[in-house]
């Protein structure tokens, strides 16, 4: 006879299984494939060279004894001043925040998209303040491939924000202004974390569209949990672009510092130390989800009910506990957890059923989930 784990206490496999996937977003080697809209071609090739480079130098030192102790000290130097750096970083919110782009009137956005009937006029001010979101909304609405662009076959660019948000309208943009804002806040610009930061967002793209298939499902309003679905790696990704950030500007400079002294094996070793994956990979899993909700009651969001539903899944030890728009976040993670790691065979039948089981999965809810297309954003 069995014991049954639904929605209890989390077994240990649980957790060891969610643990795998960060394992497999941040230290794996596995590359991703571009979602439809990342189009960096540039920053992979880059990512392929240095890549290509370090596996040259790491080959030239693996024939090298005394350069290979050379390397080792000198790399778990650096790596170590990294990640005391980090450290640092996250016991400083403002720090954090200052440096991860994630601004009070952004939140306060996402928040008024939430509401029963928002209000347009209060809406489209905030938008216009935010550069990046007016040029991702401006690209969207021209974009030949665009199914809300107006006078079909035009050439002429429309830039006027209040067209632009009437073309679209406010149903699209309460799916995509969350979409470009966490996208926004991913890392980006750094080569080192190219194939961490595709996975990590074809990871909350899964869970957005999960949640919001389990919410209509469920006959919930959608946006509350497709919102915080998108949010849920807000923690992860606010670390992985600070890790980076530290990580090239140390890099960087120990790099300059023996060039300057024209000492060539502490050069090799500099620039053939990796990204420190293994120890960000802790710091996500240490830190990660309390950041969720950290950051935004630091910017005083804490009535939020993104905030709540966030620090509800961080804290809520129990499945059965949780709300029901918590628990339809939860259950969508599970789901993109389940497809991400069959994808690279690292999940077992059995392990599959121990995740569906806890986070009581119907039938209903496993058959609506596989219908999904998880591969683009289903505008009206």
């Amino acid at each position: 006879m069995t014991v049954s784990t639904a929605g209890g206490v989390r077994p240990g496999k649980l957790i060891e299984i969610e643990r795998r996937l960060y394992q497999h977003l941040i230290v794996g080697k596995h590359t991703a494939a571009a979602m439809e809209d990342d189009a960096n071609e540039k920053l992979e090739q880059d990512a392929n060279k240095l890549e290509i480079e370090r596996k040259a130098i790491q080959l030239r030192l693996d024939k090298q004894a005394e350069a290979k102790a050379i390397y080792k000290a000198i790399s778990a130097q650096l790596v170590d001043t990294v990640n005391n750096a980090l450290e640092h970083k996250l016991t400083n919110l403002d720090s954090l925040l200052a440096s991860s782009g994630i601004q009070d009137s952004q939140i306060l956005l996402l928040d008024l998209l939430l509401e029963k009937d928002p209000n347009i006029n209060r809406i489209r001010p905030i938008i216009a303040s935010l550069p990046w979101l007016t040029r991702d909304l401006v690209t969207l609405i021209n974009s030949p491939a665009s199914t809300h662009r107006r006078p079909k076959n035009s050439d002429v660019q429309v830039t006027d924000i209040k067209l632009i948000l009437n073309y679209i309208g406010l149903e699209n943009l309460r799916l995509l202004i969350p979409y470009f804002c966490i996208r926004n806040w991913l890392p980006s610009g750094h080569a080192n974390l190219l194939w961490t930061t595709r996975k990590l967002w074809r990871y909350s793209m899964i869970t957005a569209i999960a949640a919001q298939a389990l919410a209509i499902l469920h006959n919930r309003p959608t946006h509350i949990s497709y919102t915080c679905a998108l949010l849920y790696q807000l923690g992860t990704s606010v670390i992985l672009s600070n890790s980076a950030r530290l990580f090239e500007k140390y890099w960087g400079t120990w790099l300059r510092e023996a060039s300057g002294s024209r000492d060539k094996e502490v050069y090799d070793a500099v620039m053939a130390t990796e990204f420190p994956a293994q120890q960000v990979f802790n710091q996500v899993i240490d830190h990660g989800h309390h950041l969720n909700w950290q950051l935004l009651e630091q910017l005083d969001f804490e009535q939020s009910s993104i905030t709540k539903v966030l620090k509800e899944l961080d804290q809520d030890y129990h499945f059965n506990e949780l709300s029901i728009d918590a628990s339809i976040v939860a259950k969508a993670s599970c789901f993109a957890k389940i497809i991400l790691l069959e994808e690279h065979q690292l999940l077992a039948p059995q392990e599959r059923k121990v995740m569906l089981d806890y986070y009581e999965f119907s039938q209903q809810e496993v058959i609506r989930l596989k219908a999904q297309n998880y591969r683009k954003l289903d505008l009206t």
